[in-house]
């Protein structure tokens, strides 16, 4: 009979331990912002292949750097995948931006993409100095005819002293939109 109320203890124990150790994950998605510049492209048809980014970026942690260079996780989470939160939203700018059709890859249409933009960024943080920094390369590979073209980029978007995760999201869209702009002025034309 003992046996049976220690038994039962011990469970009750052990769910309450593992539900004082479960904690629910606070994430941030960035906003969605709809361009407004209008760039005209070479290209109607434009794959994007998934964004690259280095290892602390590709995690589900929001990460910043303080004025020692350290980088640290901030705690909170992204809402997505970055990678494939930023390729979704690098599709989606460039279609507004240029009016072509735009898709990430795998290319869902029949036939080829006109061109394929790669980008792959070394860094990806929200800074000491208040910014949120988006640095690193991006490629444009025409399918048949054109030329190939490339382009470094550096990209900061203000934050205010202590910044929020959620305006670190939002700094993170403004940057890739802008990043948008960029390719699409210097890449697709």
């Amino acid at each position: 009979m003992q046996y049976r109320h220690v038994s039962r203890l011990m469970l009750v124990l052990t769910a309450l331990v593992l539900a004082a150790c479960t904690t629910k994950d606070v994430r941030f998605a960035s906003a969605q912002i709809e361009p407004t510049a209008r760039i005209a492209s070479r290209y109607t048809t434009l794959e994007i292949v998934q964004v690259t980014l280095p290892v602390y970026a590709a995690s589900e942690e929001i990460f910043t750097q303080d004025a020692t260079g350290a980088i640290s996780a901030l705690g909170p989470l992204w809402a997505d995948e970055p990678a494939r939160a930023m390729t979704l939203q690098l599709a989606r700018d460039l279609a507004a931006i240029t009016g072509a059709t735009v898709a990430p890859q795998p290319w869902p249409f029949r036939g080829f993409a006109e061109a394929r933009v790669d980008v792959r960024i070394e860094e990806m943080l929200a800074t000491a100095s208040g910014t949120f920094r988006i640095s690193g390369q991006y490629f444009v590979a025409p399918e048949t005819s054109g030329r190939d073209r490339s382009g470094l980029f550096s990209i900061s978007v203000p934050l205010p002293a202590q910044p929020s995760p959620s305006r670190i999201a939002d700094a993170r869209g403004a940057a890739m939109s802008l990043l948008s702009e960029e390719i699409a002025r210097r890449g697709l034309q």
